[in-house]
């Protein structure tokens, strides 16, 4: 300090090769972390950034960041390596890596970091920075996570139901799916059938991707020919779609399906008459579907509520947001993979009949064991 004012620390002048690699180095974000931090700090030293707000940028003390520029103008770029002693490299105690695991697992934000999630540069950076490692390099850092169980991984969204009766509906369908399962007995007005209803769609023509059996790498020994036949990546879908009504019956284990060119309120009703048809009018049947609009009844509309009080069925609703209840989800699963992975169907005619003969077979072959469970997989896969 001189005559009451602070002595400004500045790095010595760099040509432009200093500086592009000192920008490399900072860049690459490879190798330790103490090497491109003090980079940073000198390079942005370079542009004429104060002591203070160089601290302010890299998380940490004005004291460091004088030190940092200070051995630079002295010893140049050796001074940015970090100064190891020779043998093997140093291994993190057991509270270190409990603590790598802590921070890693928490939120940038918790730290009063302005950024949503770490990455691995960022995430070695925090670590040297508040003293939990001397230094870790970024490869370094990603196998002890991965020793530690903690991987990258998506964040997905998810839904929550604000149905107010949520708690009724899904303790009705699920006293429903008991009495399918003969966990409990139908007291008399109760349901003797109990159906799950959806609409699985929309179903397009064009080429779908799947899988097959092939050589392994593509080609066979024998043969410059690639064995495995080739989908078009270029089409049109000028023919509309079509949507499949389909229903489980949970106590036959039977999936029935229409396919229609549109799933409003009037095909909604042609399919419920349908499956009402199957069963003696003295049997009460109910038909679990979610809140799509063609399947309610409204003050304009009421045919959907008329005909059930008609008919002997009693219609229950999944709660809003919980299509997920509806057990005839899981079958889906399994007709997409047999009936549409891997095709490319000229017509409707074709591709629906497809779907209406793996139907045939799944409820041909319900019964066999080993083939229930090739579905079943299939079904949660």
């Amino acid at each position: 300090m001189m005559n009451g004012v602070a002595e400004r620390v500045q790095v010595r002048e760099i040509d432009d090769d200093e500086g592009r690699r000192l920008l490399r180095t900072i860049r690459r974000g490879t190798g330790s972390v103490v090497t491109w931090r003090r980079a940073q700090m000198v390079l942005l030293s370079a542009q004429h950034m104060p002591v203070t707000k160089i601290a302010e940028v890299t998380f940490t003390s004005p004291d460091r960041v004088r030190d940092v520029i200070h051995n630079f103008n002295t010893d140049g770029f050796d001074s940015l390596q970090p100064k190891y002693r020779g043998g093997r490299p140093k291994t993190f105690t057991l509270a270190e890596r409990r603590e790598i695991k802590k921070i890693a697992k928490s939120k940038p934000a918790e730290h009063g970091l302005p950024f949503s999630t770490w990455s691995l540069a960022k995430l070695a950076d925090f670590l040297v920075a508040e003293g939990v490692v001397d230094d870790i390099s970024h490869e370094g850092l990603r196998i002890l996570l991965r020793q530690e169980g903690v991987s990258f991984q998506r964040v997905k969204t998810w839904k929550t139901s604000r149905d107010p009766d949520y708690a009724a509906k899904k303790a009705r369908i699920e006293h429903l799916y008991a009495i399918a399962d003969g966990e409990v007995i139908a007291e008399p007005g109760e349901p003797e059938v109990v159906l799950c209803l959806d609409e699985f769609g929309p179903l397009n023509l064009q080429p779908h991707p799947g899988h097959q059996w092939a050589e392994r790498g593509g080609r066979h020994k024998d043969s410059d020919r690639d064995p495995r036949p080739r989908r078009r990546a270029t089409y049109t879908r000028p023919h509309g779609v079509r949507h499949l009504l389909a229903a489980y019956d949970l106590g036959k284990d039977k999936l029935y399906g229409h396919i229609k060119p549109r799933k409003h309120r009037t095909r909604f009703l042609e399919f419920c008459r349908y499956l009402r048809s199957l069963y003696p009018p003295e049997i009460r049947i109910a038909i679990v579907c979610d809140n799509f609009s063609p399947h309610l009844s409204t003050r304009k509309d009421t045919r959907v509520g008329d005909w059930a009080a008609a008919n002997n069925v009693q219609i229950a609703y999944t709660p809003t947001n919980s299509s997920w209840l509806n057990r005839i989800e899981a079958q889906f699963t399994a007709l997409r993979y047999f009936a549409l992975d891997g095709t490319d169907h000229a017509s409707h005619k074709e591709q629906g009949s497809m779907i209406r003969r793996y139907i045939i077979w799944r409820n041909k072959h319900a019964a066999d064991e080993h083939l229930r469970e090739v579905v079943n997989r299939a079904n949660v896969a």
